[in-house]
């Protein structure tokens, strides 16, 4: 892999919705919520997706109600599905892919946040000591990534993610290990609806820890551990 000056900031694991086929516009399901007005089953595209693939009313998703698309994050599988999976060839143009199509990009979703996950450790210097391992297993996932769809729909997600996930603890701990005077640990700690305004979290580890509802205005959580 060449050099970067960030493994995080490549644009293959960032979404590019100009080079995507609106797969979460139609491959992904959502019921009427707080964060959408209506239901959508799977395989069914969005009333507001335009014949070019883009959202009719992107300038207005709050307003109108669809405030989960505001933050939903594909990590670049939309674009990866579309381009290199189905080589550009859309469910619209070969209709007969639609179903393999829809059924590919969850999976690979999956695994592009599963590749930033190790991309952000590979940017911490203070994990340099699992650098080499990081490295062999952000090559893995991104050659899985652009295997056919026959193969990545036979891919043990679950597995993958046992198999890399001591890599970014060791990471994690490499790394906030340098922090001064770090947060606790609240790993998996039930910390839903608490009052953590203002706390001092840098460093701190909430790995799995339930968050719903927390109130964490002004917190430091500078180098903590974030992942669900």
């Amino acid at each position: 892999m060449s050099e970067r000056t960030s493994y995080a900031a490549q644009p293959d694991l960032r979404s590019d919705c100009g080079n995507c086929f609106g797969l979460c516009c139609v491959a992904l399901p959502f019921s009427r919520s707080s964060d959408f007005p209506v239901d959508k089953s799977a395989g069914t595209p969005c009333g507001n997706l335009r014949e070019d693939f883009r959202c009719g009313i992107h300038r207005r998703l709050r307003d109108t109600g669809y405030n989960g698309c505001t933050v939903f994050d594909c990590f670049g599988a939309g674009q990866k599905v579309s381009q290199v999976t189905f080589k550009g060839v859309s469910w619209r143009e070969e209709p007969d892919s639609a179903r393999v199509m829809y059924e590919v990009f969850p999976v690979v979703r999956q695994l592009q946040e599963l590749l930033k996950y190790v991309a952000q450790a590979l940017d911490l210097s203070s994990a340099a000591l699992v650098h080499r391992d990081l490295r062999r297993a952000y090559e893995r996932l991104d050659a899985l990534t652009r295997d056919p769809a026959e193969t990545l729909l036979a891919v043990d997600v679950d597995a993958l993610r046992g198999e890399v996930n001591p890599l970014l603890l060791r990471a994690s701990e490499l790394a906030r290990a340098a922090v001064p005077g770090r947060g606790k640990n609240h790993r998996g700690a039930n910390l839903m609806g608490s009052r953590l305004r203002g706390a001092k979290l840098r460093g701190a580890s909430l790995r799995g820890a339930l968050l719903i509802a927390a109130d964490l205005s002004g917190a430091d959580l500078r180098d903590a551990d974030l992942i669900g």
